[in-house]
């Protein structure tokens, strides 16, 4: 078991990218004036301080919102409190969509019940009401289109 565990955080910290401060603050912007920008990502309502957050970046609705591999940039990230926030820089001008998973138990993926109701805390841009299924790409849709844009995510969680 221990072996499995250290083969998986292998994995985890090998091919994603490393971690960034957790506020915004502590982030260096590289927001310079042209055809990119920065989007900056506040996580709000973290049900509790542990586990680690995937944030995810999408310019299509291809992959949205729970497949990394077709995300623009991600963000992988320890949780220290009950809000945080991520920065992403030199994004393109353009539309976009953020989803955000809360992964209490730090396994690297979103743990659901055996019908499919998620386990764990999630969220996407503009927080639209939660129905049968995950928001799609259109109703998390925002837009860069400056040198700087807030977007705020409100967890959820059944």
């Amino acid at each position: 078991m221990k072996t499995i565990i250290a083969t998986v955080a292998f994995l985890v910290l090998t091919l994603l990218p490393p971690p960034r401060p957790a506020t915004a603050e502590a982030v260096p912007k590289v927001c310079a004036p042209g055809q990119s920008g920065c989007i900056t990502v506040y996580i709000r309502n973290l049900k509790k301080p542990e586990g680690m957050l995937g944030i995810l970046l999408f310019s299509s609705k291809n992959g949205f919102p729970d497949n990394p591999d077709r995300a623009v940039d991600r963000r992988i990230q320890k949780i220290t409190g009950t809000s945080h926030d991520a920065t992403f820089e030199n994004i393109p001008y353009g539309t976009y969509a953020i989803s955000v998973l809360h992964d209490e138990n730090s396994n690297g993926k979103m743990d659901k019940t055996f019908i499919g109701i998620p386990r764990e805390g999630f969220g996407v841009s503009n927080n639209p009401k939660i129905r049968t299924g995950p928001p799609g790409f259109s109703e998390a849709l925002f837009s860069l289109d400056r040198q700087q844009t807030d977007v705020t995510v409100i967890m959820k969680y059944f």
